[in-house]
Parts: structure tokens; C-alpha cells; sequence
């Protein structure tokens, strides 16, 4: 497996990060994760783009411009031979860097970026989720930022393995639905299209943003807002979102059965057929 590291695609096992790197001491750094279909990573510039703003956020220097990542990839890509298949992924990782003990910011940083490529599965039909008791912080403005530190994320979806379910649910602190560990969360009421409003403390995902944007061409009411855990147990139809798995629908919500959703599957056609046009 080859690696893109700063700036050099490496032999994974010849790939060096030091030892002092803040992103691997104090998770200070950030990361996208990109679906590749044919060989064409989805939505890139949008990936970037955010990748660039939370880099502004964090005063964390971008050490290559868009039009060199996006290059990056392709590279990458062609170095793992994966540029023609169906299905894959990249994920992009920055870090600030190497700096000295202790958690202030160093005057002068050095940063770490790091893509790494794999091949890709088909996405599960559907998920089992439950409601987790790890709560998303409401006042933290890292909640927004696809940012290194995963910990509470990494214990929801275990707790929803424990109990016997595929993802998690997170409330945030102030007790109103936020995301799944790994996605955004949908739900239908009647044909409106429920989400929780990117106020709070949520990933504006860039797929939730795509599927909103279709279903508005698609003459579906959405809402978005502050949204009580009540009103996802009583929905006629949830469905998760991330890059990966493009619309996961949710089958079983702590414990309860939910049919399919007819306008679920009208509005995952066509967010396959955005991802996939030329």
C-alpha cells in the first residue's frame, strides 16, 4: 500500500511521522474522508473546501493548494491501482505538526498531511441504531469541525455494538438530537424531511448538504432545527448520511421496526444519480 506524505507518494511501511506530532500526541488536526467511484473521488472541491475553512478555524497553514490535492489523489490513487475500480476511498489527514511538550500552540508550526487510499465495499442495505447515552457538546467548536479527536464518537458506536445495533444516535448536551457517530440523522414526518440545523453541534456534512439541496428540486418539504429526541422515536422513516454510505436507511430504531420510507428511496436514486454524473 502506498501513501501521499507531504507531498510524496511512500511505501506505507517506509512512512515516517514524528514521533512529536501533535496530531498523533493531542489529536490537533483535522480529516476528510472521500467516496471514489470509477476512479473519480465525489465531490472533492466541496471536500477541500472544507478541509481548507476548518484549517483557517485552527490556524493550521494548508501546505498544498486545492488544485495539488485534488492532483495529490488522482496520483494516489494510480499508485494503488485503484483509479479504475468501482468503488474506494481516500481519506485526507492534517495535523499541525511536530512541536515541543505541552498543548500551547507553537509559534511556528510544520504541517502533517497525510492521504491514504483503499478499496471500497458496498454500503450495508440498512442499520439497526439505538439512542446512546454519549452526549455531543453543545458549547465545544470542535463539534463542527471534522476534527482528529474521535473518542466520543469511538464509544457511542461501541455502545450501540453492546446493546446490539449497528450505529448510534447522539443527543447533545442540551438534550436535542444531533448525528449518528459516523453521519448526519434524517427522519420523515409525513413527506416533510426532518434534520437538525447545523446551530447546533454538528458536522455540516457535505452529503447532508447534497441530499437537502435534491430534495428541494424534488418539491420535499424539509425542515431543520432544534429537534426533540421524541420526535425521531415517533418518525415514519430515518435515514443516515455520510460520504461513504451515500442515504443509510435505519430499520430498526431502539427496538422498533420502521417500514421503508417511499420518499427515502426516491430521494437516494437520485443523490446516486448526482454522485455519478460525468
Amino acid at each position: 500500500m502506498k501513501l501521499w506524505l507531504n507531498g510524496e507518494i511512500v511505501e506505507a511501511e517506509g512512512a515516517h511521522i514524528a514521533p512529536s506530532d501533535r496530531g498523533f500526541l493531542l489529536g490537533d488536526g483535522l480529516f476528510e474522508t472521500l467516496l471514489v467511484l470509477d476512479g473519480r473521488p465525489v465531490l472533492i472541491d466541496a471536500h477541500i473546501a472544507r478541509l481548507a475553512s476548518a484549517a483557517e478555524i485552527l490556524a493550521i497553514p494548508l501546505p498544498f493548494p486545492p488544485a495539488a490535492l485534488k492532483a495529490a489523489c488522482g496520483e494516489l490513487l494510480a499508485a494503488n491501482a485503484l483509479d479504475n475500480a468501482p468503488r474506494a476511498s481516500l481519506r485526507v489527514t492534517l495535523t499541525r505538526g511536530p512541536g515541543p511538550r505541552g498543548i500551547a500552540v507553537p509559534p511556528e508550526v510544520s504541517p502533517t498531511l497525510l492521504i491514504a487510499a483503499a478499496p471500497g465495499a458496498e454500503p450495508p442495505e440498512s442499520v439497526r441504531a439505538v439512542i446512546s447515552t454519549i452526549r455531543r457538546n453543545a458549547s465545544s467548536p470542535a463539534a463542527q469541525l471534522k476534527a482528529l479527536p474521535y473518542l466520543d464518537n469511538v464509544f457511542a458506536k461501541e455502545e450501540a455494538k453492546l446493546a446490539g445495533a449497528d450505529e448510534a444516535i447522539l443527543l447533545d448536551t442540551q438534550g436535542h438530537l444531533a448525528c449518528a457517530s459516523v453521519g448526519n440523522v434524517f427522519f420523515w414526518e409525513g413527506r416533510t424531511l426532518v434534520t437538525p440545523t447545523t446551530d447546533g453541534p454538528i458536522l455540516p456534512g457535505i452529503t447532508r448538504a447534497s441530499v437537502l439541496a435534491l430534495a428541494r428540486k424534488l418539491d420535499i418539504e424539509t425542515e431543520e432545527g432544534r429537534i426533540a429526541p421524541e420526535r425521531l422515536l415517533k418518525a415514519e422513516g430515518i435515514f443516515l448520511t455520510n460520504s461513504l454510505t451515500g442515504l443509510l436507511p435505519v430499520e430498526k430504531m431502539d427496538g422498533r421496526k420502521l417500514p421503508a420510507h417511499p420518499e427515502t428511496q426516491r430521494l437516494s436514486d437520485a443523490y446516486e444519480a448526482f454522485i455519478r454524473r460525468p
